[in-house]
């Protein structure tokens, strides 16, 4: 019986202290109302030569609205042609079980900011806040996402969304496909 209960104490704990934490970049609640957003997550990275590119994923709630930010970072020494979002984009995540999730684009248009750093690589940095539709929002929870595919104004991208990698850029971990499972929570 002792075996029992000290195995039950173990397993709670060890489900307690796995729970990713949720940390927030800014977390602001005055007389207007209230606005938090979690810390960037890498959610995709590729890279192939002099070309680099990144796109990270954080999640807001603004007087209890929830919302996915979306950065895109390009990086070369060549031309970047410009992807911008306008209201007629969309965010599509095909989960796990099949089903696919639609994150639709507030309606302010963006093509994102040219930067040169002092490699004379071209940075161009872009960003863009998604709504959740209410249907399978609960399945974002509980089903890892394993394509997203980003519809710009011009033309739409495909992203593998892996298991896991080791970023080339910072050498952290990421987990990718169950970033929503780990951090909606924050926002809810």
């Amino acid at each position: 019986m002792k075996y029992l209960t000290l195995l039950f104490f173990v397993l709670i704990n060890t489900a307690v202290f796995s729970q990713n934490p949720c940390e927030f970049s800014e977390n602001i609640t005055d007389s207007i109302g209230s606005y938090k957003i979690t810390k960037e997550y890498m959610i995709s990275e590729k890279n192939f030569g002099t070309n680099k590119s990144y796109i990270f994923f954080s999640l807001a709630v603004t007087d209890g609205l929830p919302t996915l930010n979306v950065q895109t970072i390009q990086k070369s020494k060549d031309f970047i042609k410009a992807n911008c979002f306008d209201k007629n984009s969309r965010i599509y995540l095909q989960l796990n079980n099949g089903k696919i999730v639609t994150l639709i684009h507030v309606e302010q248009e963006n093509c994102g900011t040219i930067l040169r750093d002092d490699k004379q690589f071209d940075n161009r940095i872009n960003s863009g806040i998604f709504m959740f539709a209410k249907e399978n929002f609960e399945d974002l929870k509980t089903v890892p996402i394993t394509l997203m595919r980003i519809k710009y104004l011009t033309e739409t991208e495909d992203h593998i969304v892996k298991k896991e990698f080791i970023s080339e850029l910072n050498n952290e971990i990421y987990n990718p496909e169950n970033y929503f499972i780990n951090y909606l929570k924050c926002v809810e």
